[in-house]
């Protein structure tokens, strides 16, 4: 396989354009998308990451560093199922019932798509009975849940509540966030992680993913 060491750098520097591009050149010239990935995009998003946390890097920049990888990998997506090759797990987002803010809850989709997570946005207002449909009989899955507002965080039990009651708690694992959410507030509620920002989003699923097989 060639050096696409450019496409590494072009989500770093959030250019989809240039993303794109390389990315098409280099399945044209017969590069396996699973290295494309593994060697250059989620070790782009990774550094995009450590830069958000050592304030070198804000949130615009998380943003069009997201677009970048998301551009890209757009086009690896069809051939990375075709091949069998697996995510590094599976995501279901949502901002809660009653809250139509969705910046850091796409901002965390992106970060996570950019950690090789395959992820199902249900988008904002999301009631509980949705996250639990997406769930169905699948294991193994992190159930990801946004809210900024105080109202409206307090719903985020109800949530967990429906997947006790529908049997299948034990089966996913729960992270939440957002604005007025607290490490102190998770634990009362019965999540299995908290994250404060996007960047940390993408540490914790990968810690959950780790804890989830090993069950």
């Amino acid at each position: 396989m060639g050096d696409y060491s450019e496409l590494y750098q072009a989500i770093l520097e959030g250019n989809a354009k240039k993303a794109k591009e390389i990315t098409e050149a280099a399945l044209a010239a017969g590069a396996d998308p699973s290295e494309l990935l593994s060697r250059y995009m989620i070790p782009a998003m990774d550094e995009v990451g450590k830069r958000f946390e050592c304030q070198e890097y804000f949130v615009p920049e998380l943003l069009i560093a997201g677009r970048a990888m998301k551009t890209a990998l757009e086009l690896l997506t069809p051939r990375l199922a075709a091949s069998g090759a697996k995510a590094a797990g599976k995501v279901i987002i949502g901002t809660v019932k009653g809250d139509l803010h969705d910046i850091g809850k796409n901002l965390v989709a992106s970060m996570l798509e950019g950690g090789g997570f395959q992820v199902t946005d249900l988008g904002v207002d999301v009631p509980a009975e949705k996250f639990v449909e997406a769930v169905g009989d699948q294991e193994g899955i992190i159930v990801a849940m946004s809210a900024l507002l105080t109202t409206t965080m307090v719903y985020m039990r109800e949530v967990i509540k429906a997947l006790e009651n529908a049997g299948i708690r034990n089966r996913v694992k729960v992270m939440v966030g957002g604005a007025p959410i607290t490490q102190q507030f998770a634990d009362q509620i019965g999540a299995d992680g908290y994250s404060d920002n996007a960047s940390g989003a993408v540490t914790l699923a990968r810690r959950l993913v780790g804890l989830a097989t090993a069950a």
